[in-house]
């Protein structure tokens, strides 16, 4: 009663506004962000207007409907003064014809103003109060069916309960998008959830981890060693792991340590025992939340990712009848008319690549720049296309008979750039499997694509997760060629898959070892290969024709860039062909305060230029922006450069809202305000978000303030993103240090073993947790 009384105090002291709804402006079904124009009936707010428009996270409000909103003023730099809403409530009717009227309106299908009568007449004016406390007084009403009874209960909890839970979730200290981020996620559960196991959200909401999480379990009194609470701490030191780290398991006594520390971190009272930890990890592995293998914790989507891919890689090197399908001088005839064609000759290597390639179910060709992956690619094609009599046309094939040959990548950009080098249609390998969000791959073994013969290009981006999809997407009969450099940055998702299939040694692998581009003269592809080995050249800040070295401090870094790209823009190139890479965000030197100099160079604040400001970023007409989310609706994916090329303004569109068109190589994408945390400025982006691309010039700042990220593989990878021309700037110390430093943290993976294993015939163990049933706590000290 005491702690009710006082939340009404502090309600009491909040700034509001209440009044009538006139009309809606903009409600998004996704999100609940609205916008609402209301008439003021009262308030304590310093505000004299007799109407104001609202905006916030609220359901769809009707007009004529009397809200209070909690919040307070803002003036918005482009729609004026708004009043932004931190909580709302439905004001119910206080009179007895009040009520009669609100129960007999269109909201309420069914009853009419005789049956609202009864139901006031019966229940009195708490009618409303009273069935939301127990529905089962409905039951008194003469004469009312049980259906409608029902009916009315569910309408009036819908309208009344997301209002309660709103409040209630602000009450426990959440913001209102993440509360209705949770509201969304669990509906009319979510007080029921969040009080009875709060540590769910970890695992069902984005934005919650285990602090948030655990800060409402110990204001709740689930605290010290609840076995949710341990539980959560788990399943959320995986997740982590995979993710920032790339691990597809732990080793089981640091997964124990580490858990250790995250519970007891914030603890209170007695510390949380290792045995009460253990005896937790046994309950999830005997669940199936978690997999046990020996000594190593996963988590399943994990642990099935890499059975599965095993699965799929012995299914394809199976097939027997690609073994010698071809006989050495009918292949020989095909290369040199395909040689005489295209004037070239093939060395080789790249020969021994394209007969290994034909007559393999299964092949990996690997090599640093130069070495002419991508021609023997064109040749694998070609020869393919030749041996077996098939049209590398695609208007050849109908939709029955699909095009034989698909190429695909896991990004936009490198599927654009097979296409170049080949002629014929690429596409990245989420759209290939027909990705839906949400609704996940529309191909998988159930209904695979349909081809004869794959080739994935930049095959080191691809993670666990994905190539476990791929793979098992695949039809029976199908050869597959996977191509990627081993010694670029492994996959943003965990796992190592492209290094684990080359550790096997049981695929087929062609390692492109000459530099078949030096005739033009590459310093840079020089400079590629010394770094493989951990050497920089001597004179590494002598000029070259295609690449330079201006020394600086991280202080200077902006202005040395800056002078850079200016020149760049007298010799006449443009944002498009000039990219800078770094590795960080934050900083002096970092990518956010890199993107601002460089959009006001490239793109300045100019009079007829439309602009839209995004918190504190401000995006104009001409900007190069990079995509950040997957939206497969779209046909856009995280990583895809693109330019604004229109605006247009709330007031311009019936939506009444803000839009920012974005074209990425013709196809054309609206965003909504809501939907701008999806893209961010490009002229400087990340050097993972750079892979599978290719620039006319990079220019890399190197520095020790980068310290924390500079490896041989991060600077390897984007040294080899430029084309023509490779800017270095910032410290030689730095560079040579961090070229010197190799991944120290290895990615804990299992896939190279299990495919030896199960290629070997040794693999007789098909899941873990199988011994769960024996282990005790005391098994893991």
């Amino acid at each position: 009663m005491e702690k009710q009384q006082s939340m009404d105090l502090m309600e009491e002291q909040k700034k509001y506004i209440k009044g009538k709804v006139i009309v809606m402006i903009f409600h998004n079904e996704q999100t609940l962000y609205s916008v609402a124009r209301i008439r003021i009936t009262e308030t304590n707010e310093q505000y004299e207007d007799k109407e104001v428009v609202v905006a916030g996270y609220f359901p769809y409000i009707h007009e004529d409907e009397v809200y209070t909103f909690f919040g307070n003023l803002h003036n918005h730099p482009r729609h004026g003064l708004q009043y932004q809403v931190n909580q709302f409530r439905k004001e119910l009717p206080q009179s007895k014809d009040g009520i009669i009227q609100y129960l007999s309106s269109d909201l309420f299908v069914g009853i009419g103003k005789k049956t609202a009568k009864k139901i006031v007449d019966t229940l009195g004016e708490r009618a409303i109060s009273k069935i939301l406390e127990n529905p089962s007084v409905l039951t008194t009403i003469p004469k009312l069916p049980e259906e409608k009874a029902k009916l009315l209960y569910d309408t009036l909890k819908h309208h009344q309960g997301l209002e309660q839970i709103m409040i209630s979730l602000s009450n426990y200290g959440f913001g209102p998008q993440l509360s209705m981020k949770i509201y969304q996620t669990y509906k009319e559960d979510t007080l029921e959830i969040i009080q009875n196991n709060p540590y769910k959200m970890i695992e069902d909401v984005e934005g919650i981890g285990f602090a948030r999480a655990d800060e409402l379990g110990q204001a709740l009194g689930i605290s010290g060693n609840h076995p949710d609470r341990i539980r959560a701490g788990c399943i959320y030191i995986l997740n982590q792991q995979s993710i920032q780290e790339g691990h597809v398991y732990l080793k089981l006594e640091p997964f124990l340590l580490q858990v250790y520390k995250l519970i007891n971190e914030k603890a209170k009272g007695n510390k949380v025992s290792e045995i009460d930890i253990s005896r937790e990890i046994i309950g999830l592995g005997e669940e199936g939340k978690i997999i046990i293998e020996e000594d190593r914790v996963y988590l399943p989507s994990l642990y099935f990712s890499e059975k599965g891919l095993v699965t799929s890689l012995k299914k394809i090197t199976e097939q027997s009848e690609f073994t010698e399908q071809f006989p050495e001088s009918e292949f020989l005839k095909a290369l040199g008319g395909l040689e005489e064609r295209l004037k070239v000759q093939y060395a080789p290597s790249q020969k021994k690549a394209i007969q290994t390639a034909i007559s393999s179910p299964l092949m990996i060709l690997t090599g640093g720049p130069g070495t002419g992956k991508t021609t023997v690619i064109k040749g694998i094609v070609e020869i393919y296309s030749e041996l077996h009599g098939c049209s590398l046309n695609p208007k050849d094939y109908d939709k029955d008979d699909g095009f034989p040959i698909i190429l695909c990548a896991p990004t936009g950009r490198a599927a654009k750039r097979m296409t170049e080098s080949t002629g014929l249609p690429a596409v990245t390998i989420h759209r290939l499997l027909g990705w839906n969000g949400s609704e996940g791959f529309s191909h998988d073994e159930d209904n695979p694509i349909d081809g004869k013969l794959v080739i994935i290009d930049e095959f080191s981006m691809v993670d666990v997760w994905l190539a476990n999809q791929l793979f098992k997407a695949l039809p029976q009969k199908i050869q597959v060629i996977i191509v990627g450099d081993e010694d670029q940055l492994p996959s943003v998702g965990p796992g190592q898959v492209l290094k684990d299939l080359l550790r096997t040694e049981k695929i087929d692998v062609v390692r492109l070892t000459d530099i078949y581009r030096q005739s033009e003269g590459s310093s840079i592809i020089d400079l590629a290969h010394s770094m493989k080995v951990g050497v920089i050249p001597e004179d590494i800040a002598k000029p070259k024709v295609d690449r330079a070295f201006f020394k600086c401090k991280q202080d200077q870094v902006l202005d040395v860039v800056r002078q850079v790209s200016a020149n760049a823009l007298k010799k006449g190139y443009t944002a498009k062909d000039v990219q800078v890479l770094a590795p960080m965000y934050r900083g002096s030197a970092g990518i956010d305060a890199l993107n601002k100099m460089l959009q006001n160079l490239f793109n300045p604040k100019a009079d007829g230029r439309r602009e839209l400001l995004f918190g504190e970023i401000v995006y104009r007409v001409g900007d190069k922006v990079l995509q950040l989310m997957n939206q497969p609706d779209d046909n856009v994916f995280n990583g895809d450069i693109g330019e604004i090329v229109s605006i247009i303004y709330a007031k311009e569109n019936i939506e009444k809202q803000d839009q920012i068109i974005i074209s990425y190589e013709g196809t054309e994408v609206l965003y909504t305000r809501q939907d701008l945390n999806n893209i961010t400025h490009a002229y400087c982006c990340s050097i993972h978000k750079s892979q599978g691309s290719e620039f006319p010039i990079v220019i890399l700042p190197i520095v020790k303030g980068y310290y924390r990220m500079l490896r041989r593989n991060l600077i390897y990878t984007a040294v080899t993103r430029s084309k023509d021309y490779l800017i270095l700037c910032g410290e030689e110390d730095a560079l040579r240090n961090g070229v010197l430093r190799q991944d120290e943290g290895l990615r804990q993976t299992t896939l190279a073993e299990k495919i030896i294993e199960r290629f070997e015939g040794t693999d007789v163990q098909e899941h873990g947790n199988e011994n769960m049933e024996t282990l005790s706590p005391y098994d893991f000290m």
